[in-house]
């Protein structure tokens, strides 16, 4: 892909894509919306994809929000439609069929976090700062960061940041469960990597059913999130990976899973 987007496979089954517009600190405007949506719709089409990582091009920036440029010149129908283009993207990249890891190198403000927020896990960099800066420029959260952040953090701490656009340090964002951890530059898209690659070695249907099983569960209740997790448990017993994974364990070796 080119332009804004640019994907690479470190490894077979894992694919990194990186937003690739560091001169504007990565921001999000109407092309890399574009171009993240085709990369996104790549992704959901490629079976042997088991994990994708995404990050921001440069050293200063993941992604620093929207393109003020083009969100001033937003009609009150346009920012409506702005807004839901920006959700219909990040429901996207939280419904993918595999885990998605947030590599944060850097700023992550407004839009940038709520992408942070969409994937399964996220990462900082020791130099990330990230946030919700709207409210500071007269307008509000738009790509779900209302929504994901309570979820996240609790109501109390997520109305806080909402509230006063205040913007945390990665030890911060760590501390009250924004992100999973927090590494040197140098390493975090390497422990990324490593993350994904521990994935890769797990049954990849057992990964997809708890995924569906804890993301839908969180938003149905407890009751029919467990009636769900014991369909898809009783799912998983009918596999072939099921019975490749409890015969490996008793016999002392790697299990060989093939996603059937």
């Amino acid at each position: 892909m080119s332009g804004f987007v640019r994907t690479e496979n470190p490894e077979g089954g894992i694919r990194v894509v990186t937003v690739d517009r560091p001169e504007k600190l990565n921001a999000l405007n109407s092309a890399v919306l574009e171009e993240l949506t085709h990369a996104l719709a790549a992704a959901e089409s490629e079976e042997s994809l088991r994990c994708l990582i995404l990050t921001g091009a440069g050293e200063k920036a993941f992604i620093a929000g929207a393109d003020i440029g083009e969100l001033a010149k937003l009609t009150p129908i346009e920012g409506r439609e702005h807004s839901r283009r920006g959700q219909a993207l990040l429901d996207r990249i939280e419904r993918l069929p595999i885990p998605t890891i947030a590599a944060i190198n850097g700023f992550a403000y407004g839009g940038g976090l709520e992408m942070a927020m969409a994937c399964s896990l996220r990462v900082a960099s020791e130099n990330a700062k990230m946030g919700l800066p709207e409210v500071g420029l007269g307008i509000m959260p738009g790509y779900g960061g209302t929504q994901r952040l309570p979820r996240l953090i609790g109501l109390g701490r997520a109305l806080e940041l909402i509230t006063t656009a205040r913007m945390v340090e990665a030890t911060e964002a760590a501390r009250i469960g924004l992100v999973n951890g927090v590494y040197p530059l140098a390493e975090l898209l390497p422990h990324c990597e490593k993350v994904a690659a521990e994935i890769l070695s797990r049954g990849p249907l057992a990964v997809r059913y708890a995924m569906d099983a804890a993301i839908l569960g969180l938003e149905a209740g407890i009751e029919h999130g467990l009636e769900l997790e014991s369909a898809y448990f009783g799912l998983l017993a009918s596999t072939g990976d099921m019975r490749e994974g409890l015969t490996a364990f008793l016999e002392k070796r790697k299990p060989s899973f093939t996603g059937s």
